[in-house]
C-alpha cells in the first residue's frame, strides 16, 4: 500500500467526519441555557482543539492500520472512533446528557486501552493519543459536572 495515501485517507476521514458531526450538532440555545462549571472553556476552544486531535487520531490510526492491522490496538482505535462520533449527536443533538455520559466513559476507557495496547508495538501512536486521552478525561469531567448541575 502507498503509505502517504493511507495517511491522507485516515486524516481526511477522521477530520472530515469529525467536522461534519460537529457542524450538524452545534451547541445551541439548549446548551447555552445549561448550568456549567467554572472550568467550562469558551465555545471557540472546541473546534481548534478537536481539529488538532483529529489529525493526530488519523495519523495514529493510519500507523496501526499499516503495521498492526489485526491487533487489539486497531480494534480499540475503531471502537474509540465510533464512541467519539456518537457523543455529540447524543449530547447536543438529542440533548441526552446521561447517555452521553455513558458513552464518554466508554470512550475514555477505549482511548486509554488504545494507549496501552499500542505502547509496545507503536510508541508514537500511543504518544499521539496522550493529548486525546487528557482532553477526553477533561470532557468526561465536564460532562459529569453538567449532568450533576442540571
Amino acid at each position: 500500500m502507498n503509505r502517504p495515501i493511507v495517511y491522507a485517507i485516515f486524516i481526511a476521514a477522521v477530520l472530515g467526519l469529525g467536522l461534519l458531526i460537529g457542524y450538524n450538532n452545534i451547541p445551541g440555545e439548549w446548551y447555552q441555557s445549561l448550568a456549567k462549571p467554572a472550568f467550562n472553556p469558551p465555545n471557540w476552544v472546541f473546534a481548534p482543539v478537536w481539529s488538532i486531535l483529529y489529525v493526530m487520531i488519523g495519523i495514529a490510526g493510519a500507523r496501526i492500520f499499516l503495521d498492526h492491522l489485526r491487533t487489539a490496538a486497531m480494534r480499540l482505535w475503531l471502537a474509540q472512533m465510533m464512541l467519539n462520533f456518537l457523543w455529540s449527536p447524543l449530547f447536543f443533538g438529542m440533548q441526552d446528557i446521561s447517555s452521553a455520559m455513558i458513552v464518554i466513559l466508554a470512550l475514555v476507557i477505549a482511548v486509554a486501552g488504545f494507549v496501552v495496547a499500542s505502547w509496545q508495538r507503536d510508541r508514537l501512536s500511543a504518544l499521539l493519543f496522550l493529548p486525546y486521552l487528557a482532553w477526553v478525561a477533561f470532557a468526561t469531567a465536564l460532562n459529569s459536572a453538567i449532568l450533576l448541575m442540571n
